[in-house]
């Protein structure tokens, strides 16, 4: 049987009597359950709560409190284990997810298991500048994995494993990125005849390979889908020579018109290996970055054989992506508002076209010189003839200056 009493402190409580139960004396519990005699404090001060305890310590076999189990320190494995289910639960997109894959599983746990980090806590900002030193990424990727970090550690502030995050200290990374250049009209022709003498074994017989690499070049240039959007376009978003791009926030649908001989063209695409009626280039198995490597390697091989130069005879670097920036930049030199142009290319605000695009404002200053040119016929004749009584600063002043001057003197 077990009983509870107060142990009184003299120098707080005058009460002398161990069962009293008005005072704030700490209660403590003696007595015998089965066999054992138990004598502790019941870390309470209220004489009810510590009833309560004691009637739950007659219900169980050991009489003894078993402590509040403090929380295990958080590993790094674990949080990121946490934070990759967490952003998949969020339904980023499977590239996001892939490259929150590649950081933070493949580099970040590698490296800390390498380095002898293993609770997330001891993460702190030489660490984080020590993990970011091994990075062999371009300025842009650094930027961009270094906000992912901080992401990563401002989510375990919130799920209570850390209080302070360790990135808040680490600098800016000074990104001079060098604009993706576009295809001149020449330059474009050039691809699209290297197109007819592009071969490629890909299990695709006679120039059916060179057709369908023409065909995505073409739905590229006059459409501005990035490459990925365009190999898994479907059949049923062209409609006519109209081409549904994507679904506005508000529900409408935003078409292009394409050219009625690339729409066409587009239409007649002979069949691939495994042709699927739902895709124009896509089989639909397997996963579309995979697709999207395979159409890459292909341009690759085509741009090499269009042997495109730069003005100063170098070679120039293409990427399926100019396709996107030559429909940009044409649409801008075609007077095209920035504004429409941010629509076709699916940015959600225009100031992200602007950003992307600002180095093909000074490709548009041609247009403006032309345009001011133009406007000198509207205006009346530039004079450039000196005004009839306009002095010549070469000649020299009158005679009777000087004589003034001498009279001044000898006055």
């Amino acid at each position: 049987m077990l009983t509870v009493y107060r142990r009184h402190n003299p120098a707080l409580c005058k009460s002398t009597d161990r069962y009293y139960k008005r005072c704030t004396c700490p209660t403590w519990v003696e007595g015998m359950v089965g066999d054992k005699y138990v004598r502790h404090s019941l870390k309470t001060r209220s004489w009810e709560r510590a009833v309560a305890k004691v009637r739950k310590m007659d219900a169980t076999e050991d009489p003894t409190p078993v402590p509040a189990k403090k929380d295990e320190p958080v590993t790094i494995e674990r949080a990121v284990n946490e934070y990759l289910a967490d952003a998949k639960a969020r339904e980023l997109g499977e590239a996001t997810l892939y490259k929150l894959n590649i950081i933070f599983r493949k580099q970040l746990l590698a490296w800390s298991k390498a380095e002898g980090y293993k609770l997330l806590r001891e993460f702190d900002l030489r660490a984080v500048q020590a993990y970011r030193a091994t990075w062999k990424d371009g300025a842009l990727a650094k930027k961009k994995k270094q906000e992912r970090l901080t992401g990563f550690f401002w989510f375990c502030i919130r799920a209570g494993w850390i209080t302070q995050n360790p990135t808040n200290g680490l600098g800016r990374i000074t990104v001079n990125q060098t604009p993706t250049d576009y295809f001149t009209r020449q330059e474009f022709d050039k691809i699209v005849d290297a197109t007819y003498a592009y071969r490629e074994n890909r299990g695709e017989t006679g120039s059916a390979n060179g057709t369908r690499l023409r065909t995505l070049t073409l739905l590229m240039r006059w459409s501005g889908l990035r490459i990925r959007d365009a190999i898994t376009l479907e059949r049923t978003r062209l409609i006519g020579d109209n081409l549904m791009l994507y679904q506005a926030k508000t529900g409408t649908p935003v078409y292009v018109p394409l050219p009625p001989q690339v729409a066409e063209t587009l239409r007649n695409i002979p069949d691939g290996p495994k042709p699927n009626p739902r895709y124009f280039f896509w089989t639909g198995n397997g996963l579309a970055k995979s697709a999207v490597a395979d159409w890459q390697r292909s341009f690759r091989r085509l741009f090499a054989l269009a042997g495109l130069e730069k003005p100063d005879g170098s070679a120039k670097r293409c990427f399926p992506h100019m396709f996107r920036d030559t429909f940009a930049v044409e649409m801008l030199l075609a007077g095209v508002p920035i504004d429409q142009v941010s629509i076709l290319l699916g940015h959600k605000s225009v100031k992200i076209t602007e950003k992307h695009y600002a180095p093909w404002v000074k490709a548009r200053q041609d247009q403006l010189a032309s345009s001011v040119r133009n406007a000198w016929q509207l205006l009346d004749e530039v004079k450039t003839t000196k005004p009839k009584r306009a002095r010549d600063s070469t000649r020299p002043l009158p005679t009777l200056v000087y004589s003034n001057q001498n009279a001044l003197r000898n006055a």
